[in-house]
């Protein structure tokens, strides 16, 4: 059995740091002892999240960047370099949601997620593989989501976006085994934060379906940031090569690998999200 990484006196650097997933896999860092350079697009939820993780003998650098900015992420790991002296871990966290069917949402949201969701992390790993390959005991940690092993309707590009990330994750595992730099690729279930809420929503979709999709993801977004920081970082301690977060990834991980094509029947009534009315059959 490989020996578990140890975290303390390392630097990770995080993606959508300044809230949620992101914000709970730094406090579980800083409680092993981890420094941090702290990435998001938001400058102050970056600094809500140093001051509150922020412990003695921890470095911690906050970096506001768009990871869908190809220059200010070039930039970073010169500047990471600078402060920390290199990188041992980096976890692509952020992410961003778009409600709607494929032909409701405009070709500019789709192309806007995936940007993110996708070409934000690819960016990311790009950059920072260098760093991590002068790393002792390097990892790329990557946040898929349960809807990167299921594509329930509604959710087309998201879950491109997510199964997207899942490939290239196994892919670029597989790629660079036998070295210093492992991959660990991560699909939480529903987790508690305010990406639903942040959503971009489809042009033609109704007042009244975006109160049902909220409300359905105040149902369904139920497992707190912090037990789900809490898992990946555990995952990341076990050198796991794929993390499931919460009870429903792990129900639909099981259920998608005993029924590949026909799963949605048997999970529609579990996960209750109709379609959007404009795209429902009807009697």
């Amino acid at each position: 059995m490989a020996h578990r990484m140890q975290l303390k006196d390392r630097t990770a650097v995080i993606t959508g740091a300044g809230s949620g997933i992101g914000r709970a896999i730094a406090g579980s860092l800083v409680r092993r002892g981890c420094n941090l350079a702290l990435v998001d697009i938001d400058p102050g939820g970056l600094e809500e999240t140093a001051s509150l993780v922020q412990t003695s003998g921890i470095r911690i650098s906050n970096h506001t960047v768009d990871v869908a900015d190809r220059e200010a992420i070039a930039s970073l790991p010169p500047a990471i370099w600078s402060r920390h002296g290199g990188a041992d871990l980096l976890i692509n966290n952020a992410g961003v949601a778009l409600a709607g069917t494929f032909e409701q949402v405009t070709e500019e949201q789709f192309e806007w997620l995936i940007d993110i969701n996708f070409g934000g992390m690819v960016r990311m790993t790009r950059a920072f593989l260098p760093l991590l390959r002068q790393s002792p005991d390097g990892r790329i940690v990557n946040l898929s989501s349960v809807f990167g092993i299921i594509a329930p309707p509604g959710q087309a590009a998201y879950a491109a976006s997510k199964f997207a990330v899942r490939g290239f994750s196994e892919a670029l595992r597989h790629e660079l085994k036998g070295s210093n730099v492992s991959v660990t690729v991560v699909h939480p279930g529903g987790v508690a934060t305010s990406i639903a809420d942040k959503a971009r929503i489809a042009p033609t979709i109704s007042s009244e379906e975006i109160e049902e999709m909220r409300a359905w993801s105040r149902r369904a977004l139920r497992l707190q940031p912090q037990a789900a920081g809490e898992a990946i970082v555990r995952g990341i301690e076990r050198r796991a090569n794929r993390v499931l977060i919460g009870s429903d990834a792990i129900l639909v991980s099981a259920i998608a690998r005993l029924m590949p094509v026909s799963y949605w029947k048997l999970l529609e009534a579990a996960f209750g999200r109709p379609a959007p009315r404009s795209n429902r059959q009807r009697a």
